[in-house]
């Protein structure tokens, strides 16, 4: 199958910030995840994350990290691009 590649910002409530969410979906889920841009302050963080693999794993991940309570939305934007 064909992999893709997708831009997601995930944002943190302050319970999920120390979690190793984006480590564990790496691990548990057949996707490379590349953190593009971040930011962290007392209560909030969000994380714009590259996520590349096959479209149904990528998915799979992305559903679970909603089920952790965490905010997933396509990225649009604000990228610093190399």
């Amino acid at each position: 199958m064909a992999t893709t590649m997708q831009r997601v910002r995930f944002t943190f409530l302050d319970h999920m910030i120390k979690q190793p969410v984006i480590y564990r979906m790496g691990h548990d889920f057949d996707v490379v995840t590349n953190i593009r841009r971040a930011d962290v302050q007392e209560g909030v963080g969000w994380v714009i994350l590259e996520v590349e693999g096959e479209l149904e794993e990528i998915e799979r991940g992305l559903d679970w990290v909603r089920s952790l309570g965490v905010r997933v939305d396509p990225a649009l934007g604000d990228l610093i691009e190399p």
